[in-house]
């Protein structure tokens, strides 16, 4: 379970295990301790920085729990949905996550639903409380995105880049993780610098799912193959035709958002 990920240009060489202790001689790994860092990095932001905004710290804890339960629920379904030979033969493999197999877009819908019930059942703002939590969810991913570079796993094509990154001593290869963690990284300082200017609840929000699937669109079609759960096969992949859609919907959103503010402050003067 140990990789030798190195980036030869810029010097560097990491010998990584993947588990990085054990408890009761169960493996404990670094995939789920960055994970785990992620959510609570985010969590905390998100915390201390909603009630300035108008959410209780008390709905975000909520929100966070309910969240991380259906978002990993829902990883895992849209990971198995479109790779069921994953589940070799056994529907009770559902279960074990542990062994990898989750979709981020999967995680990333099973939130907003859960979210979306949690608003309505407290009679809470859904596009006021989306706009405080986002940020969170880049956190999340900016962090997560290193458990892909500890497990040594979803990289792009051979490169010859200053970023080549190499595995094992084979070929250096498009470091994906570290992409997709700077673009999010990016469009967390966007949103930091800019959102106490929206005109209207929804605006971060949708300018977030933009922002992502922008980055997405691009970045999927850089990985392996054995790294794309295809729509259709060897052509699109799943992922890419969401973040088309997500892109789709949020400039639609946008647009509708700054049009109804205008007329709206319009109709104040």
């Amino acid at each position: 379970m140990t990789n030798i990920i190195g980036f030869p240009k810029l010097g560097l060489e990491f010998n990584i295990n993947r588990v990085a202790f054990y408890i009761f001689s169960k493996p404990i790994y670094w995939y789920a301790l960055i994970i785990l860092a992620g959510f609570i990095l985010a969590l905390v932001f998100v915390s201390l920085t909603c009630k300035k905004r108008g959410v209780n710290p008390d709905n975000v804890f909520d929100i966070a729990f309910y969240g991380l339960i259906s978002g990993i629920i829902c990883a895992r379904i849209y990971y198995v949905i479109f790779d069921p030979d994953c589940l070799e033969g056994n529907f009770l493999n559902i279960v074990k996550i542990w062994e990898g197999g989750l979709a981020i877009y999967g995680g990333i819908i099973g939130a907003v639903i859960s979210t979306i019930i949690y608003c309505k059942a407290k009679k809470l703002s859904i596009l006021k409380t989306f706009d405080v939590c986002c940020p969170g969810l880049l956190i999340g991913q900016a962090v997560g995105r290193f458990g892909n570079f500890v497990n040594a796993e979803v990289y792009g094509g051979e490169t010859d880049s200053i970023v080549g990154m190499t595995i094992n001593g084979n070929p250096p290869v498009h470091p994906l993780f570290l992409y997709e963690s700077l673009w999010n990284i990016a469009g967390l300082i966007i949103i930091l610098i800019f959102r106490d200017k929206k005109r209207a609840d929804g605006q971060v929000f949708f300018f977030y799912t933009l922002w992502y699937g922008i980055g997405r669109l691009f970045l999927e079609g850089m990985r392996e193959s054995q790294y794309i759960l295809y729509m259709i096969d060897g052509v699109l992949g799943i992922s890419q035709f969401v973040s088309a859609i997500c892109i789709i919907v949020s400039v639609i959103a946008l647009i509708y958002l700054s049009k109804r503010s205008k007329e709206t402050s319009n109709g104040l003067k």
